[in-house]
């Protein structure tokens, strides 16, 4: 065991196993964890109607949107803390803000229920108090490299949440004897909160120093001015990142609210199962991946994170060619044959959309890439072009063409946007040479010796 420099004994730090090694663990966990809502929703899309999954898009992208900024940010300034103390002044401060925005989120769904545009209004703050203390412990288990939890905490948040969405459709259908339409959406909704509130208890292992509980107690005076101090020297999440991710989810709510004012609830859950299923390949692989390289590109020399950042690119692009042709080849009889006669819509948008689920696969994981490298700025000035273009080719497609017509021209604006994107990733001129470490913690050597 070692002493940091506040005085208490904490474990020492996990030795750094291999990128590689590390994204299979984070992928082997990952890959249950999506191969059962895979496995049970042709299920649970016969026990519910499109308009029942419309209101849970509706909400989920609500609660996306508000539980994106539950914590400032500031849990993914984690992995770059390299003192223990650090890092627990860190998790203080994000506890308290999480606390703040929850009771922020309370006049929030008031207002939008008044306005009809949520859905289950009085789940939203246990939704957002779960999604934002989830993503704390998984950043807080991301630094302490404990990729084995990780894998069993995405196995019950995802895998759970259908287990119990089976569980309650069923019920429902015993009721009825036909699927449950959009007054019982809030067995859509109440599953995944619970699964998510359930997947937070792999993950409170490491505790800080001190236990859980201290962290709770009010803080004391020492740890108000440390708090303070670290607020201020990691400022680029809240100022830079918040807005980022916020206006990233931000965009899918303007995109639902299109799609129910152009063209009904039901185009809105036809339009969740399709990029819900879409993006699952990029959810388990851009998780695995951007997990085991966020802590590795903090403490890489600049050749080397570079190096690894375009091999990522290589190989994850290859992958999406793949995906990209059996979707535009068969969407809509995949579709058709596995979620039932009414979903074939959502299998010619899967067709439609193909090209831009393939470009967003490869980007997925390579959002950490320009928070390891300090491009924050530049990477939201140039989400804000993304977003815009994709609200302004949806809304356009959806009024000249219909729903397909929308898909395909958020294909044909993303496409070209990412493509950017990438090019300027893999030739990105400034790197930042990494922070001094703790003489503890694992050296940027070994790093460097696993890259292939």
């Amino acid at each position: 065991m070692r002493l940091p420099r506040d005085g208490a004994m904490t474990p020492p730090a996990p030795r750094t196993s291999g990128l590689l090694r590390a994204t299979l663990t984070l992928l082997m966990g990952g890959a249950l964890a999506q191969l059962i809502p895979l496995l049970l929703g042709p299920v649970i899309t016969r026990l519910f109607t499109p308009e029942a999954f419309g209101a849970l898009t509706a909400f989920t992208t609500v609660s996306a949107t508000v539980a994106v900024i539950a914590c400032a940010r500031y849990e993914f300034a984690l992995p770059m803390a390299r003192q223990e103390a650090e890092a627990r002044t860190l998790l203080l401060l994000c506890l308290r803000i999480l606390a703040l925005v929850t009771l922020a989120s309370m006049p929030i769904a008031w207002a939008l229920a008044r306005w009809q545009h949520l859905p289950v209004p009085g789940l939203l703050p246990l939704a957002v108090a779960a999604a934002g203390l989830l993503q704390l412990l998984i950043m807080w288990n991301n630094r302490a490299e404990t990729f084995r939890a990780l894998a069993i905490s995405r196995v019950l948040q995802y895998g759970g949440g259908a287990v119990l969405q089976v569980a309650l459709g069923a019920w429902l259908w015993q009721q009825s004897q036909q699927p449950a339409g959009v007054d019982q959406a809030w067995a859509l909704i109440v599953a995944p909160i619970a699964a998510v509130l359930l997947a937070t208890l792999p993950l409170l292992r490491p505790a800080p120093a001190g236990g859980w509980l201290a962290t709770l107690l009010p803080a004391t005076p020492d740890e108000r001015q440390a708090m303070r101090a670290t607020a201020g020297k990691y400022r680029d999440f809240p100022l830079l990142n918040t807005p980022h991710a916020f206006l990233g989810t931000l965009q899918d709510a303007i995109a639902v609210a299109l799609l129910i004012a152009l063209t009904g609830q039901a185009a809105a859950g036809f339009w969740g199962l399709a990029l819900r299923y879409l993006k699952a390949p990029a959810t388990l692989v851009g998780g695995a991946v951007s997990q085991a390289l966020y802590p590795r590109l903090t403490g890489a020399a600049p050749h080397a994170a570079q190096r690894a950042v375009r091999q990522i690119m290589l190989l994850l692009g290859g992958v999406a060619v793949v995906l990209m042709l059996v979707l535009m080849v068969a969407g809509p009889w995949l579709f058709h044959w596995i979620f039932g006669e009414q979903w074939r819509d959502a299998g010619e948008l899967a067709r439609a959309l193909a090209p831009y689920i393939a470009a967003h696969f490869v980007a997925a994981p390579l959002a950490v890439v320009t928070m390891a490298w300090k491009a924050q700025r530049w990477a939201f000035r140039w989400a804000l072009v993304g977003q815009l273009a994709f609200v302004v080719a949806l809304g356009l497609g959806l009024h000249f063409g219909g729903l397909t017509a929308g898909a395909w021209a958020v294909s044909a604006a993303m496409v070209v946007y990412f493509g950017i994107y990438f090019w300027r990733l893999a030739f990105w001129p400034e790197i930042p040479q990494p922070e001094p470490q703790d003489p503890a913690e694992p050296g940027v050597k070994e790093l460097v010796e696993e890259m292939p």
